[in-house]
């Protein structure tokens, strides 16, 4: 059992925890939680982290999952969780491998693009609920949150083991890409003429969602075949994120679910 903060295990663990650059190196992320730490593809799970107090709870669930886990003391535990309230269990995870070309052979493919996400806990929301409204792949341009942030991760709610993503180096070269296998690009804009619903989602659909704060970036917009609006009563001027991503999500699966 590990009892000291300077073992050298943990010193890494609490970098793989706190800088992006870290986990990009080594090509891993950590996933904290027992939900979070069950649910993920086995054959990607590089390590596992317990404390005492979990170790002797769940032993029998850890054997019959296979895990062969390192116990750190409870307070070590402590030390290098991201959580005010730690479960007890943490997981050294392989990073996840997607190409564009395997999200969009999907029939009648269902994407949305993230331009310049800010947000963790927007980007994980948005990643759940993509799941949920049978999304088949998620797009982003570089400087968007990193998906592979504490948070992130729990926001996710287990949905980053599922679904299918990429960052890509030049978005607006990958929203071409996009339209060149079919797929219609609608970008969600506040000057769009039609309202999300008049439109015809039954094949290749593909939203731009863009930054929290400002919006679609315009040459990023100006690549959408089509700009729709969500309209809204009151004095509201915008949606957050997440919500108007869920809104355009769920139209797509509502019009394909009626068919």
């Amino acid at each position: 059992m590990i009892t000291s903060t300077s073992n050298q295990r943990v010193k890494e663990l609490l970098q793989l925890q706190k800088k992006s650059k870290a986990r990009n190196q080594a090509g891993v992320f950590l996933a904290e939680g027992t939900r979070m730490v069950m649910e993920a593809p086995q054959k990607r799970v590089r390590k596992v982290y317990v404390s005492e107090s979990y170790m002797k709870k769940h032993e029998k669930e850890l054997e019959e999952k296979g895990f062969v886990p390192e116990i750190l003391s409870d307070t070590v535990f402590d030390y290098v969780s991201d959580t005010k309230t730690p479960q007890g269990i943490l997981a050294v995870i392989r990073q996840m491998d997607y190409t564009l070309e395997e999200i969009l052979k999907q029939k009648s493919p269902h994407i949305l693009v993230l331009d310049n996400l800010q947000d963790p806990g927007n980007a994980g929301t948005i990643f759940r609920t993509a799941e949920a409204a049978g999304v088949t792949g998620i797009l982003m341009s570089r400087d968007c949150v990193d998906i592979y942030n504490p948070k992130t991760i729990r926001s996710t709610m287990g949905a980053i083991y599922r679904m299918p993503f990429l960052y890509l180096d030049d978005v607006m070269a990958g929203i071409e890409t996009v339209k060149e296998h079919g797929v219609r690009v609608y970008a969600a804009h506040l000057d769009g003429k039609n309202a999300y619903d008049q439109e015809d989602y039954q094949k290749g659909t593909a939203f731009l969602i863009g930054n929290e704060g400002n919006g679609l970036r315009k040459e990023v917009a100006e690549c959408a075949d089509a700009w729709v609006r969500i309209p809204m009563s009151g004095q509201v001027e915008s949606l957050n994120a997440a919500v108007a991503a869920t809104v355009l999500m769920f139209e797509v699966s509502r019009q394909r679910r009626v068919q």
